[in-house]
């Protein structure tokens, strides 16, 4: 099923200070981003060799949270205010950088890690798209 991302910011009624095919793009990465870190977290808590995913699990359910809530708030646009959007990708980018490198640790011996930190460099490179287009 494709995304309605963009088909939803197109009828937009107002003008939007955005590219609008950038933010949609940022915005299904950070929601993919977010399925993928929750359900990561979930399976690390499944491994035998849980205790020693106990980082990972957490970093995970960070990542989940601040992209799940950065995609909220960049698909609103009424009383836009471009610093709260510049400062939740800046923060967005840090946890999909942190969450990707620890999940790229345990990558060799669990595919749900690699899986994740796919996720996670992609909404990386996502925020920092969109980051640069906001003046």
């Amino acid at each position: 099923m494709p995304s309605t991302t963009l088909p939803m910011l197109e009828t937009y009624p107002k003008s939007i200070n955005l590219d609008r095919a950038k933010l949609a793009a940022a915005i299904d990465a950070l929601n993919d981003c977010a399925q993928a870190c929750t359900a990561c977290a979930d399976a690390c808590l499944s491994e035998d060799m849980v205790a020693e995913l106990t980082k990972c699990v957490r970093t995970n359910l960070d990542c989940a949270d601040i992209c799940a809530s950065t995609a909220r708030v960049l698909s609103r646009h009424t009383g836009y205010d471009a610093n709260i959007s510049r400062t939740l990708l800046q923060a967005c980018a840090t946890a999909c950088k942190s969450c990707g490198d620890e999940c790229a640790s345990h990558a060799d011996k669990h595919e749900h890690c690699r899986i994740c930190a796919e996720a996670c460099r992609a909404c990386e490179q996502a925020c920092r798209d969109l980051l640069a287009t906001i003046s």
